[in-house]
C-alpha cells in the first residue's frame, strides 16, 4: 500500500461493521429465545433483515450511482441506522421489534454496498488487496463473539441492546473518518444498455443465482447455530469461541487470496467454496455434539465466507463499469437478502418439524446446487476469469 492510501481508516470502518454482525449472527437468535419467542417466530424476525436487503441496496445504490455521493448515503445509512435501533428500548413485544428489525436494516443495508466501493476505488488497479482490508471486518467479528459470548455468560442477555447500540456508534464515528474516492471509468467499452446489459453478460445471471442459493444455505447456520449448540451443552462463552474460530479461518484465508486468485480462476474458487459449505452443513446437522467435528467444521468457514466473498466481490466489480459498480455490489447485497431470508424462514419452519439433522441437509442441498450451476452454467469473459 502506497503511504497516500488511507489504509487504517478504511479498515477501522470494516472493524466496526463487522463487529455488529458478529453481535447479530450468533446472538441475535439467543436474544429473541430469551425474550420467550418460539422457533417460528425466532425465524421470522431474523428474516426481516434479510428481507430488507432485497430491497434497500438496490435503491441505495441507484441512488449512489446517481448522484456519486456514495461515502454521504454510508455516513447518513450509519446515522439512521443507529436512531432506528435505539427504538428497541421502547418495546419487546413482537410486533415492535418487527418493526425495529426492518427499519434499521432498511438503513443498515445501505451501508456496505456503498464502502465497498469507495474501498475498490481506493484500491484502483491493486484490488486484488482488497482481502488485505477486509480482513479486519473479520478481526471485529471475533472480538464481538469472544467479548459478547463472555459477556453474557457473566450478564443477562438483557444486555445485549445496548452493545448493539455501542457497536453502530463506532460504525458512525468511524464514517466520518473515511476520505471520499470515486471508481475510474473503465477503459473498456461500456455494454449499450447500461446495467441491464451488462448484467446480461454470459455467466453473470448465474452467478447472482449462486449468491442467492448460497445464502439460503447459510440460514440455519444464522438463526439456529447458537441455540443447536447450546441444546447440544456447549456454554455460551464457548459458543463465542466457535464462532470466532471460524472467523479466523476466514482472516487468514483472506491473508491468502492474492496469490489463491494468481492461481485460480474466480470460477474454481467459487465452486469450491459452494462444494465446502455443502459439507460443512452435513457437519453441523448431523455430528456437532463431537468437539473435533465442530472444530473442523468451524474452520470451513475460510472457504463458506472468506474465499466466496473476496471471489464474488471481485467477480461483481469485473462484470460492470465504473457507473454501474454501486448497482453490482446493491445487487450482490440485494440476492444475498434473498437468499438469506429465505433461509431464515425455511429453518425457522423447519426446525421443529424436521428437526437440526435435516434442517442442515437442506442447506447442503442448496449449497451442492450452487456449485453445480457456477461449474456448468457460469461461463465468466475472459478479463472476469483472473484478476
Amino acid at each position: 500500500m502506497n503511504a497516500t492510501f488511507p489504509y487504517w481508516r478504511l479498515s477501522g470502518f470494516y472493524l466496526f461493521y463487522f463487529a455488529l454482525l458478529g453481535a447479530t449472527a450468533p446472538f441475535l437468535g439467543l436474544y429473541f429465545a430469551h425474550l420467550g419467542f418460539s422457533p417460528a417466530r425466532i425465524g421470522e424476525l431474523v428474516a426481516i433483515p434479510m428481507l430488507m436487503r432485497c430491497l434497500a441496496p438496490s435503491l441505495w445504490g441507484w441512488l449512489g450511482d446517481y448522484t456519486g455521493r456514495r461515502l454521504l448515503i454510508v455516513r447518513i445509512g450509519a446515522i439512521c441506522t443507529l436512531l432506528s435501533l435505539s427504538l428497541i428500548f421502547v418495546s419487546q413485544s413482537y410486533a415492535w421489534l418487527a418493526l425495529v428489525m426492518a427499519l434499521h436494516a432498511f438503513f443498515w443495508h445501505a451501508v456496505l454496498p456503498q464502502f465497498e466501493v469507495i474501498t475498490l476505488a481506493h484500491l484502483r488497479e491493486q484490488s486484488a488487496r482488497y482481502a488485505q482490508i477486509r480482513l479486519w471486518g473479520s478481526i471485529g467479528f471475533i472480538l464481538a463473539v469472544v467479548g459478547l459470548g463472555k459477556l453474557f455468560e457473566l450478564f443477562s442477555l438483557a444486555a445485549y441492546p445496548w452493545a448493539l447500540i455501542v457497536i453502530i456508534a463506532g460504525i458512525a464515528l468511524s464514517s466520518f473518518w473515511v476520505p471520499d474516492a470515486q471508481p475510474l471509468v473503465s477503459a473498456r467499452p461500456q455494454q449499450a444498455g447500461g446495467f441491464l446489459a451488462q448484467l446480461c453478460q454470459p455467466g453473470v445471471l448465474a452467478f447472482y443465482g449462486c449468491v442467492g442459493l448460497m445464502q439460503l444455505s447459510h440460514g440455519p447456520y444464522y438463526t439456529f447455530l447458537s441455540i443447536h449448540l447450546e441444546n447440544l451443552g456447549y456454554a455460551r462463552g464457548v459458543i463465542g469461541m466457535l464462532w470466532a474460530l471460524g472467523v479466523v479461518a476466514e482472516v487468514l484465508v483472506f491473508l491468502v487470496m492474492v496469490r489463491l486468485l494468481q492461481r485460480f480462476s474466480l470460477r474454481q474458487v467459487l465452486v469450491a467454496s459452494f462444494l465446502i459449505a455443502a459439507v460443512r452443513w452435513l457437519l453441523l446437522g448431523f455430528q456437532a455434539e463431537h468437539l473435533g467435528v465442530l472444530l473442523f467444521a468451524q474452520v470451513l468457514h475460510a472457504a463458506t465466507f472468506g474465499s466466496f466473498h473476496a471471489a464474488a466481490i471481485h467477480f461483481v466489480q469485473r462484470s460492470f463499469g465504473a457507473q454501474q459498480q454501486g448497482q453490482g455490489q446493491a445487487l450482490y447485497a440485494s440476492l444475498a437478502g434473498v437468499g438469506g431470508a429465505l433461509g431464515a424462514l425455511y429453518a425457522g419452519y423447519s426446525w421443529k418439524t424436521l428437526g437440526p439433522e435435516w434442517t442442515f441437509a437442506l442447506a447442503s442441498l442448496a449449497a451442492f446446487a450452487a456449485a453445480v450451476i457456477m461449474a456448468t452454467h457460469a461461463q465468466p469473459q475472459p478479463q472476469q476469469e483472473r484478476p
